[in-house]
């Protein structure tokens, strides 16, 4: 067995442990994002927290708006912290994002 695969195996067990609801559209994307190169030296359970973040905040909420409107990065994030933890908390999550914690995605 290929050291991808225990990847990839070990990504999937970490993306329903971590988003038990999480739609097949979604869940999609971000597997894809945490098996992605940058990732690969992550723990899968991490990769797959900051992918999943990455996701929801780019696709679920008005952070690429509020960029485009001139917001920077750390202000865009605070103004969708709760649009992000809803989608969560939608999904099952076993974790939220806390707004206090450095977020590295």
């Amino acid at each position: 067995m290929s050291a991808g695969t225990n990847r990839q195996r070990a990504l999937n067990k970490s993306l329903t442990l971590l988003l038990p609801a999480v739609p097949y559209s979604d869940s999609e994307p971000i597997r894809a994002a945490a098996n992605a190169p940058h990732m690969k030296a992550l723990p899968p359970g991490i990769a797959v927290w900051l992918a999943a973040v990455a996701h929801i905040r780019h696709q679920h909420t008005d952070y690429d708006s509020l960029r485009d409107e001139g917001y920077d990065r750390d202000s865009a994030r605070f103004f969708v912290l709760d649009a992000i933890n809803r989608k969560l908390t939608e999904w099952r999550a076993t974790r939220l994002l806390d707004p206090d914690e450095e977020d590295a995605s």
